[in-house]
């Protein structure tokens, strides 16, 4: 049995608790006073229970290095850069936090090619605004002074707002950016802050307004600018397809997440994951198609979703050939790096 250290805010059990109004003040350099208080977040979605499962305890199973520096994110105030390969789990450890820690809904922001900084920030909508004031000339009622209704914040400008609890946000396949993106971060994710340039053009006329949030949810922004109260928990993910600008990396806490191997660590991981979304039915069957899935062709590589889908069809389809189990459960693990054919 593993001995959680008593510094442990997040003890990767999957039980919810209040460990993060523990947490200690954070270090000077990451000490943020941003007003007004925000309201309290939505609770957890069904986006993060398809993740984490819909039985049992809701656990994700980690190595003890891999706690302690999830663990030194949290109290440095730092976003924490996870690394692996498809399907190690990445993604998973922003909705686990959430859940675990009572941080409400997750704040995901899927980042392509294309991505740029102010989509994360905010979205202003010039012309919807350009066509009531059109409108307003015809019927006299103008709505136009009212700016907040054509601004929406993003998932990193809700994220940055001044909860009193922090937020989670998922920055999802960062390595999928332009080449800019990662750079032009930098200065929100040290700073905990940036401006809406079309709420400071209104030079006090508008001290507070109110704007629309990335969770469907309004917030009051103060003299055009958002500043953080708890810096938000920020789990930048990427599959290892691009080298990170050394100013990002200095800012961030590096956890790398190997694919579930065949040891203990490895079954206790799949394990946990299997039960949590089917329940302990079927647990014996369920132990064959995970050794299967972990002893078949060492080094390649495979996701964890590829073993979930194993157990689901041959659960449904079928149950009661052993033949047939075997074989479809072979055809859905096959390694994605040998081909269409499976290397064959």
């Amino acid at each position: 049995m593993t001995i959680t250290p008593d510094w442990f805010v997040y003890r990767g059990t999957g039980e919810p608790h209040d460990g993060i109004d523990r947490l200690p003040a954070p270090p000077p350099w990451r000490d943020f006073d941003g007003a007004p208080v925000a309201a309290d977040p939505p609770p957890l979605g069904t986006e993060s229970t398809r993740r984490l499962g819909t039985r049992g305890t809701l656990d994700v199973v980690w190595r003890p290095e891999d706690l302690e520096l999830i663990n030194a994110a949290l109290y440095l105030r730092r976003p924490l850069l996870v690394t692996g390969d498809p399907g190690a789990g990445k993604s998973t450890l922003a909705h686990a936090l959430a859940h675990e820690l009572g941080l409400g809904r997750v704040l995901h922001w899927p980042v392509v090619s294309r991505t740029t900084l102010r989509e994360g920030l905010y979205a202003y909508d010039a012309i919807a605004r350009l066509q009531d004031v059109q409108l307003a000339r015809q019927d006299g009622t103008d709505h136009t002074a009212d700016i907040g209704r054509y601004l929406r914040l993003g998932p990193l400008g809700t994220a940055l707002l001044p909860y009193e609890r922090p937020r989670v946000l998922l920055v999802d396949e960062l390595d999928k950016s332009d080449i800019d993106l990662p750079n032009d971060l930098l200065n929100a994710l040290e700073e905990g802050e940036f401006a809406v340039p079309e709420l400071e053009r209104l030079s006090g006329s508008q001290e507070e307004v109110e704007v629309l949030t990335d969770d469907g949810g309004r917030a009051v922004v103060r003299r055009g600018r958002i500043r953080c109260r708890a810096f938000p928990v920020v789990v930048l993910t990427s599959n290892g397809e691009r080298d990170f600008p050394a100013p990002l990396l200095r800012r961030c806490l590096h956890l790398d997440l190997p694919s579930p191997r065949d040891d203990e660590w490895g079954a206790a991981r799949l394990g946990a994951m299997v039960r949590a979304h089917f329940g302990p039915a079927d647990g014996d069957r369920n132990d064959v198609l995970i050794r299967q899935f972990l002893r078949s062709s060492p080094g390649s590589l495979r996701a964890a979703d590829q073993l979930l889908n194993a157990v689901y069809l041959t659960q449904q389809a079928v149950r009661d050939n052993e033949p047939d189990r075997q074989r479809l459960a072979e055809l859905l693990m096959r390694p994605l790096d040998q081909g269409e054919h499976g290397g064959r």
